[in-house]
């Protein structure tokens, strides 16, 4: 800390002498023109001490980000000429953008990373990936004052040795035109002389050099990784879809509307999981659920409480399967084929970047070629290597839909949406449920009210929620199924018939060719923001890509993917995350969208909350749903919304309002300005904005308003 004090005080220093000294005069072009013959006189007799003073000074003006770089730079020409003034202007003002840099390192990136560590992480990502070329493309033209990029840069994980070469290239060519001009300086009368057609011409041209490079560095790269291949003269298709999910659903009836020749790949269903194994089938179940636990609170609602409820777990199940033919139609084969795409169902496998290998599920195999294909092979439930557990056996949210009879007792493993929801759900069947998480509390994304709200109500219905808990081993003792769990530094003992497992989801990364032609993978398949793999005509979109698991962002990813990978080189699209809505359903329902307060803690981002609470709501008293809350996050001062979560009866329903409000900055004003129907529940979204008008109410004119209507009564 005192090195740190000491260099910013000898800074601080330097920089107030230059300015109380007024050194600035001598940087004038009036200054430089008196003295330009006395300058070249010593130039000539003492040439290399001349170059070793200008060097110098120039790389302390540069490092303290002083003004006058520019008038340096001319002086550079009008001393040294063209050849000698490009060279010792290039090395000088790279070493003192070097200096600054370090400097700016050395003060503040400890502080900038200890307050803002997440953003700066995700920065540092991007640093290393393209950061060199960004540093190039800004030193090339001059968009941004060179002190502020020596700053900001210095707050990344850039390399010194990358920022300082990239730096001296970057800014060669402009080093040069204005070294140009400082040979012509006896000739210049003002700074505006500079503006000449022919530099004009000459910065113009590095305006548009950047966009030049890149397309060479992109065309460089993809004749890299394409070098191992032959590219075919002519295409079979215009793109292949590899599964039938969300994603590659949306992406193949993109892809047919727009008139492209579109196959799509299905090895197992079409609709993928959240048809088969996901969202509606667990949909359907939290419905029965819901209706079950309605007639158990039937008193509330002044009717006689059934003596019994007499139900078949099977039947129930076959309701489920029965909603899930219902929806097949829509994601059916004959459908997509009528739509214009051609379906194959069987698998594929990439063996070029422009051909795959399909085998038909009646054996049937073929070759197809295609300019682009989209990766859209979804996820599947992760199982975690637990001692015991094959033993034992256990369910997934992809397996639990064959059960026909009730688990007396049911251990589900994990806190997060898929494990809340089936927790909740088989409860109200009359199953016994431990739920197990490792975290201290389930639900651990949304804020911790949210998840005490639901534990609370988790709890009321007789389900044990065990957080802290870290599953170490299974067993089977006389004939009993056993979790033994850690917990506080001990063992606790939960027996239970069956576990289903819901900890999360992996990317289905294997089996198609990705690892054979050098797609690059880690835990999903790495795309950059046009969802481009590394193998540029290669897209992924849906939860093989990431970053989120919804199957709303799979379609909407899947827009990206097909438009980019149809119309590039001639037009691409960035996927645009900043409004992306979820729900849990669970009772009471959780949705959000955006920041909630943890997340804006842990960003540093500054917010204001408005609150309202559901339980005041006449519509959710009148339905004996009186429970829950609206916070919405806003910019400090302002209606901006940077986030709202949910929790209450039809809360993914009531969040519409506001995903359609920041996708288009609609600020809180405009939605207490807007009529709502009485009595429904949306209201809550018209009194949550009245919450936020009422905290700030200009109460300078309401008190001159209150004196103006006493003088009106006289």
């Amino acid at each position: 800390m005192l090195r740190k004090l000491l260099v910013a005080a000898a800074i601080g220093l330097t920089i107030g002498l230059y300015f109380i000294f007024d050194l600035g005069q001598y940087l004038s072009l009036d200054a430089l023109k008196a003295q330009q013959a006395a300058i070249e006189g010593y130039r000539t007799a003492h040439p290399w001490l001349a170059a070793a003073i200008f060097f110098a000074l120039y790389v302390l003006m540069a490092a303290l980000s002083l003004p006058g770089a520019a008038l340096m730079t001319l002086a550079g020409g009008a001393v040294f000429g063209l050849w000698w003034g490009t060279l010792i202007v290039s090395f000088a003002s790279s070493a003192g953008a070097l200096v600054a840099f370090l400097v700016a390192r050395f003060l503040l990136r400890g502080w900038v990373t200890q307050r803002f560590g997440q953003r700066l992480a995700a920065i540092d990502e991007g640093i290393r990936r393209e950061g060199a070329f960004y540093l190039f493309a800004l030193r090339l033209v001059p968009v941004f004052p060179f002190f502020l990029i020596n700053l900001l840069f210095g707050l990344t994980a850039m390399k010194a040795r990358t920022y300082y070469w990239v730096s001296q290239l970057g800014m060669l060519a402009g080093t040069a035109v204005y070294v140009n001009a400082g040979t012509q300086l006896a000739r210049l009368e003002s700074l505006s002389g500079i503006v000449s057609p022919a530099l004009l011409g000459s910065f113009a041209l590095l305006g548009v050099f950047p966009l030049v490079a890149r397309k060479l560095v992109g065309s460089l790269r993809a004749k890299k990784v394409y070098a191992p291949w032959k590219k075919p003269a002519r295409f079979d298709r215009n793109l292949v879809v590899i599964g039938a999910g969300s994603a590659g659903l949306v992406t193949a009836y993109i892809a047919a509307a727009v008139k492209a020749k579109v196959t799509l790949v299905e090895k197992h269903k079409m609709g993928g999981d959240c048809l088969n194994t996901g969202c509606v089938p667990s949909k359907a179940l939290i419905r029965s659920a819901k209706f079950l636990s309605h007639l158990q609170r039937a008193e509330e609602f002044g009717l006689r409480r059934p003596t019994g409820t007499d139900f078949s777990f099977a039947e129930v199940m076959e309701r489920v399967h029965k909603v899930v033919r219902t929806v097949e139609p829509h994601d059916s084969v004959a459908r997509y084929t009528e739509l214009g795409v051609d379906v194959v169902e069987g698998s594929a496998r990439i063996v070029s970047p422009w051909e795959l290998e399909i085998t038909r599920n009646n054996g049937a195999t073929e070759k197809l070629t295609t300019r682009s294909i989209v990766v859209a092979a979804g996820a599947r439930p992760f199982v975690p290597p637990i001692s015991g557990i094959e033993e034992v056996g256990y369910l997934t949210s992809d397996t639990v839909w064959n059960l026909r009879e009730l688990p007396k007792r049911l251990v589900v493993l994990g806190g997060g949406p898929i494990g809340s929801e089936l927790t909740q759900a088989f409860a109200r069947f009359g199953a016994k449920v431990t739920q197990v998480e490792m975290a201290p509390r389930i639900m651990i994304r949304e804020d911790p009210e949210v998840s005490e709200l639901v534990t609370k109500r988790f709890r009321s219905e007789g389900i044990d929620v065990l957080v802290n808990h870290k599953a170490k081993r299974f067993a089977v003792e006389n004939g009993e199924k056993i979790l033994i769990a850690e917990h506080a530094g001990g063992d606790v003992r939960i027996p239970f018939d069956a576990v289903l497992v819901a900890v999360g989801r992996v990317a289905n990364l294997k089996g198609y060719g990705l690892e054979d032609i050098g797609v690059a993978t880690s835990r999903t398949v790495e795309v950059n923001e046009f969802l481009q793999t590394n193998v540029p005509n290669i897209y992924a979109a849906g939860d093989v890509a990431g970053p989120y698991q919804f199957t709303h962002a799979a379609a909407h990813q899947a827009w990206y993917a097909a438009v980019n990978a149809l119309f590039d080189p001639l037009k691409k699209f960035k996927a645009d995350y900043s409004v992306i809505p979820w729900a849990t359903f669970v009772e009471p329902e959780v949705a959000r969208v955006g920041l909630n307060e943890q997340e804006a803690k842990e960003k540093g981002i500054p917010y204001e909350v408005s609150r309202y609470g559901i339980d005041d709501l006449d519509r959710a008293i009148a339905d004996g749903e009186a429970h829950g809350f609206i916070k919405v996050l806003t910019v400090p001062g302002k209606d901006r919304i940077l986030g709202v979560t949910l929790v209450g009866e039809h809360a993914g329903d009531l969040l519409a309002e506001y995903v359609l409000a920041m996708k288009h900055g609609i600020g809180l004003n405009k939605i207490l300005g807007t009529i709502h129907i009485y009595p429904t529940l949306a209201e809550a979204n018209k009194y949550v904005a009245g919450v936020w008008k009422k905290a700030h109410a200009p109460q300078g004119l309401l008190a001159w308003v209150e004196r103006f209507h006493a003088w009106r009564r006289g």
